[in-house]
């Protein structure tokens, strides 16, 4: 696949180049530790608009809700992150008094440091894994993907399609919000999980190299999910999912089971987004309701527009330009405007940009932001014509582009 695609190289090259780069200069101090986070959470949200380009650039389905399980995954991980440091505070606060704390003791004393913000001191169901990494670690995933599975099962086997599925992912990813507000829900409701870049046993190194082991973990997941990428849309596989988004009725009548491609690709990058999200909030440090808000995952999709859906590399230069263009007119990086009559305060006007860059782009540049780079290497569009089988299909220069 390398070599057929000159382009995964490309990549490669560029995500290491980038990642060496900010590696060498956070150890010289001509960067600062929250810009090195900045760049590991804009490679996690690159993860999430892969997983977008593929379910939509190249299947067809506009999923409203993807952002969902970039959340899921970041809970999950958020889970062990309060408990593991909550145990080793209450251990050792405990350990002083003249009798030997129980496990009994000891749960009611984590439960009462977590769960003490809703006025609670229980300890719900939903962690009852929480000490355990490595369950912790593949619930980041599995839960995601188990909840796309039933989810697209029942979706796909009814023939749910166009804006009525888009709609039906909105309204699930806004039940799921509102459930996660409620402070009975187990996971701290509106106060989240906070506190989670303080990772347990690692207390003694400083966040600066932790930033750094984040960015490369970040790096080596988004490698891992272009490469997955690619290979998905190579091939077979990859010209049934352009055809179903194209024609899915007639790949329909050519013979394939259009509900099992759907469904593995929803599946799939559902489990994508929990791994980015698991990644991401330890960077961020804080994970609450809000993330799993509809909006974010609309956002998810202005990114893959913005970096024209159906290239994945354009995906990617989307997800990261939005990012860090986000952090420098809201972080105070842009300077203000002032109109005489007015101030432009784009803390206040990002989001009209980003509003207003989605509308352009829909209308005047399709191919995106990934569409200058097809015009810089000479590459033609793959949605030029007809894909199949069929005499002059496009089949075979569309596996080499």
């Amino acid at each position: 696949m390398l070599i057929r695609k000159p382009s995964v190289l490309v990549f490669l090259a560029s995500l290491a180049l980038i990642t060496i780069v900010a590696t060498v200069l956070a150890q010289a101090g001509l960067v600062s530790t929250s810009f090195v986070k900045l760049l590991g959470k804009t490679l996690c949200l690159c993860i999430a608009a892969l997983a977008m380009d593929l379910v939509w650039g190249y299947t067809g389905i506009l999923s409203l809700g993807h952002f969902a399980f970039f959340g899921m995954g970041g809970y999950a991980i958020g889970m062990w992150l309060m408990w593991d440091r909550t145990e080793t505070i209450v251990t050792g606060t405990l350990a002083q008094s003249p009798l030997p704390p129980t496990p009994l003791e000891i749960e009611e004393a984590i439960g009462t440091q977590i769960f003490g913000v809703v006025g609670s001191s229980d300890v719900p169901w939903l962690w009852a894994f929480a000490g355990s990494l490595p369950l912790q670690l593949a619930f980041a995933v599995l839960v995601p993907g188990l909840i796309a599975l039933v989810f697209g099962w029942l979706a796909f086997r009814s023939r749910v399609t166009g804006v009525y599925l888009s709609i039906l992912t909105q309204a699930g990813t806004l039940a799921l919000s509102l459930w996660l507000f409620q402070n009975d829900s187990g996971l701290r409701g509106n106060n989240g999980l906070s506190g989670l870049q303080n990772i347990p046993g690692l207390e003694s190194v400083s966040q600066a190299v932790l930033s750094l082991w984040f960015l490369w973990a970040s790096a080596a997941a988004l490698a891992g999910a272009y490469l997955l990428a690619q290979w998905t849309v190579s091939g077979r596989f990859g010209s049934v999912l352009r055809g179903i988004r194209d024609d899915e009725a007639r790949v329909r009548f050519l013979g394939y089971e259009v509900e099992h491609y759907k469904l593995a690709v929803f599946t799939v990058t559902a489990m994508l987004c929990g791994l980015a999200g698991a990644l991401y909030y330890p960077q961020a440090g804080i994970v609450n309701p809000a993330e799993i808000a509809p909006i974010a995952s609309i956002y998810l999709a202005v990114w893959v527009a913005i970096g024209g859906r159906g290239r994945l590399y354009g995906a990617v230069i989307g997800a990261a330009v939005v990012s860090l263009a986000s952090s420098w007119f809201t972080g105070g990086g842009a300077p203000d405007i002032n109109l005489g009559f007015y101030v432009i305060k784009w803390t206040d006007w990002w989001l009209v940009l980003l509003g207003l860059s989605f509308v352009l782009v829909t209308l005047y540049a399709p191919k995106g932001l990934g569409g200058l780079v097809d015009l810089w290497t000479g590459r033609r569009s793959r949605n030029v014509g007809p894909m199949g089988p069929d005499v002059g299909a496009l089949r075979s220069k569309e596996e080499q582009a």
